[in-house]
């Protein structure tokens, strides 16, 4: 778990947020106060409370900037926010406040969850608006058996079951007539997927919601 508090997490997070393409620009205190809805003195007791842990550089009366350190942290909490609202909202469907939910999740998970969640999902590249997901180095190697993961995500030469297709009925009917259905053996090679043995070709989308277990 993380040694910050959440509200600690919420500013390192409105900051990266605020100058995500250029980390080391100043962040003024008045900005990140309207950010975090709080006052001015607030934010200055803050941002200095986080600066003697070097999370922040403090600049007086301007504001202030992350660190290497409070940047690896801050990227690390907007990323988890971004998988979770992935999840919620394309994997189990939570009709409730997607952000909402996704920001209370965030500071809840550590490094495991966060890379099995990561896994499922696919590796994604960019959340749901089209924009780019803070990265992180991954081990992409599958664990052992019973892994589940995205088609889209199966390695090589793995065998697996085709464990849950996440799509509207009509799709689920379509791939049933065309063979692939929950139990349908599935397995890539050389670029290639397979099922029962048979070449199978679908969409990018599609393969994200296809889920397999690695046997």
């Amino acid at each position: 778990m993380s040694e910050l508090s959440e509200f600690e997490e919420m500013y390192l997070k409105r900051i990266f947020e605020a100058h995500f393409n250029q980390p080391d620009a100043i962040v003024k205190t008045t900005q990140l106060a309207e950010l975090m809805e709080v006052s001015a003195a607030s934010t200055t007791e803050m941002i200095q409370r986080l600066s003697s842990r070097d999370y922040l550089t403090y600049i007086p009366y301007k504001g202030c900037r992350l660190t290497s350190l409070g940047f690896k942290h801050a990227s690390r909490i907007k990323r988890r926010e971004e998988l979770l609202r992935i999840l919620l909202s394309d994997i189990i469907r939570y009709e409730g406040d997607v952000d909402s939910a996704a920001c209370s999740l965030e500071h809840n998970i550590d490094s495991d969850l966060e890379a099995s969640i990561d896994r499922m999902l696919g590796y994604p590249e960019r959340n749901k608006e089209g924009l780019m997901i803070p990265s992180v180095d991954r081990d992409l190697k599958i664990s052992g058996v019973n892994t589940l993961l995205p088609i889209s995500a199966l390695p090589e030469g793995i065998d697996s079951i085709v464990e849950l297709i996440i799509s509207s009925s009509v799709a689920i009917k379509t791939l049933d007539g065309v063979g692939l259905r929950i139990g349908s053996s599935v397995k890539k090679e050389e670029g290639k997927f397979y099922c029962d043995g048979s070449e199978f070709i679908f969409s990018r989308e599609l393969s994200f919601k296809v889920i397999v277990r690695v046997k």
